[in-house]
């Protein structure tokens, strides 16, 4: 028994010890795979997705509100369209005629489904939670759309994350030193891509997992210098250095000494290509899986200068692949009573602060900070603002084919709060969902 005993407890530290040389040997990953996140959606079948029951005569809502019809949690496929209860009555014994070949003569529509995610804040920029689709109203060129989906599940983020290497010294580096807190603002879930921007646009790393060992590296290779200052000479006597001779008696020091018979240098035109880096951020963002929040996250001082790019060009491929644009303004367009002068421009000069005009008309916001701190709180105040927005869904009833904008206004009954949404879209052929057909990638279960 003794023996016996002896060799149990070699055997059981031989297992012991050579765990850890089985841990060792697992292979490292290179790159960091992004987890299926929770799944807040699911497509019902169609059955599943009819109208639900009438609003109960002993509440306080009228019974038309929203036509009677409960918008359900879910996504809706593309087998399901709206249809009044008289079609679910249908006597069951009725079967139906064969067609040529066999087959079952099916009709097909096209109908377009439109989602509209948004967020609410009171007075003092609080968001408001527990709202129900009772206190939603939507609006599609003025007339008001029943309501097929109301959530507030979150969904997970693309994310294209742009830094502009254009601002001066001192901003570069409180921005520099903010870069450090941005992963702690993403979930595991979320994926993340880094561009930067100076006199072009450069894709630093493709979408990878937002808190990945490799967004920090690159994150730390996005650093820069910054835009030195400008220190040129206006020309006169007190620019010039000691002549002797009617030669000056140390060329170096001469301001002009690159052009002799100029009297004043024209400072070097500033580059700021800031919506060829949107746009830039845009279409990779456009080539994500659709069931995620696309979001374009611009970390600038709004600057606009020398792109190819057009401001209204962007808006339409925003609108029309629903991407919002948030942003964390930096530098002297985050100083108080700037952003109102930033209101009027003076024609053929450089646009001094952009951003707040994406964000408007994409449904996105532009935070002001100035500080270090300030900067880094505003990367969880914007993803917090992305995460918890409502969502409403609601089929349209214009033709899909025209390409013509639709005004989208999303209002919520209570009083005092402001609703952050997009102005509207432009309808595309992912919006369009075939009754009887397979399911559009537009509405994809979220993953």
């Amino acid at each position: 028994m003794v023996k016996l005993g002896w060799a149990a407890t070699v055997v059981m530290v031989g297992l012991t010890a050579g765990s850890p040389a089985l841990v060792a040997q697992a292979p490292a990953s290179g790159a960091q795979a992004i987890p299926d996140s929770p799944r807040p959606q699911t497509i019902p079948n169609a059955v599943s997705i009819a109208p639900g029951k009438g609003i109960p005569a002993s509440t306080s809502t009228p019974v038309d509100d929203n036509g009677g019809i409960t918008p359900g949690a879910a996504l809706p496929s593309s087998s399901s369209t709206p249809a009044p209860d008289l079609v679910n009555e249908a006597a069951p014994d009725i079967a139906p005629e064969l067609g040529p070949g066999g087959r079952v003569t099916t009709l097909r529509a096209n109908v377009n489904f439109i989602q509209v995610p948004f967020t609410v804040k009171d007075k003092k920029g609080q968001l408001v939670p527990a709202l129900t689709w009772r206190d939603v109203r939507v609006f599609e060129n003025g007339l008001r759309k029943h309501l097929s989906l109301f959530t507030s599940d979150p969904y997970p983020l693309s994310v294209a994350f742009v830094i502009d290497q254009t601002l001066p010294f001192q901003v570069m580096t409180s921005v520099n030193t903010a870069l450090g807190a941005l992963q702690g603002a993403f979930t595991p879930y979320d994926e993340m891509a880094i561009f930067t921007y100076n006199n072009g646009t450069n894709m630093r790393t493709d979408y990878t997992g937002a808190q990945s060992p490799r967004i920090g590296a690159i994150l730390e290779r996005s650093k820069s210098t910054g835009r030195e200052a400008y220190l040129g000479s206006p020309g006169g006597p007190m620019s010039q250095t000691i002549n002797v001779n009617a030669h000056n008696f140390d060329p170096n020091t001469a301001p002009n000494r690159n052009s002799p018979n100029a009297t004043f240098q024209a400072p070097p035109k500033e580059t700021h290509s800031l919506n060829d880096a949107i746009f830039a951020a845009a279409q990779s963002l456009a080539k994500r899986p659709d069931g995620r929040r696309r979001m374009i996250y611009v970390i600038s001082d709004g600057k606009e200068s020398g792109s190819k790019a057009t401001f209204k060009g962007n808006i339409r491929f925003l609108q029309t692949n629903k991407i919002a644009v948030y942003a964390t303004v930096v530098g002297d367009s985050a100083t108080p009573y700037v952003g109102f002068l930033d209101r009027y421009h003076i024609p053929f000069t450089m646009k001094e602060n952009i951003l707040p005009q994406y964000a408007a008309q994409t449904g996105g916001e532009a935070v002001s900070e100035y500080r270090v701190r300030g900067i880094e709180e505003s990367f969880a105040k914007i993803a917090e603002d992305v995460r918890v927005q409502y969502t409403v869904g609601y089929y349209s009833n214009e033709p899909a084919t025209d390409a013509k904008f639709r005004t989208v206004e999303v209002q919520v009954l209570k009083p005092g709060l402001d609703v952050i949404a997009k102005k509207g879209y432009y309808p595309t052929p992912e919006n369009v969902m075939r009754n009887g057909g397979g399911a559009p990638s537009s509405v994809a279960q979220p993953k």
